[in-house]
């Protein structure tokens, strides 16, 4: 998932390359990471979006692309949901407050920076447990 946000997750063929049942995959799946993987692969595609917005000059229809979201308005209602603001104000934000925005956040409150950070650390901290980091290779190595 985190090598290509794009590509659609299909929980059937992922729950067979492991040889369980797509239940038991996302019951294993939401207690090692701390959310379905659905919403894991919709939180990196955000994430890869960000930095995107960030680095390139890409359009907002563009990135949605890149990312793997054909629907530019779904796009932005995630990323919004996501990070508080459209990815055009995010965009024009980021830039406006410069270097010092670059390293402090994105924008958002400091609460709101504290619970992303959070909530990415959680998953970054459970990700490396040995369930999904087998689940993750088995996965790789069958693609």
């Amino acid at each position: 998932m985190r090598e290509d946000v794009r590509g659609e997750l299909s929980l059937t063929e992922f729950a067979q390359s492991v040889n369980l049942s797509v239940w038991r995959l996302c019951h294993i799946f939401k207690s090692d990471v701390g959310m379905p993987p659905i919403r894991y692969l919709r939180l990196l595609r955000m994430e890869r979006a960000k930095d995107l917005l960030e680095s390139s000059f890409l359009s907002v229809k563009e990135i949605a692309f890149q990312v793997g979201l054909n629907d530019e308005s779904h796009f932005v209602r995630d990323f919004k949901s996501t990070y508080g603001y459209s990815p055009a104000l995010y965009r024009s934000r980021f830039r406006s407050n410069g270097a010092e925005e670059q390293h402090n956040g994105n924008g958002k409150s400091e609460d709101e920076q504290n619970k992303l950070r959070q909530q990415v650390m959680r998953v970054a901290k459970q990700s490396v447990l040995p369930t999904l980091h087998v689940m993750v290779c088995v996965f790789s190595y069958l693609n």
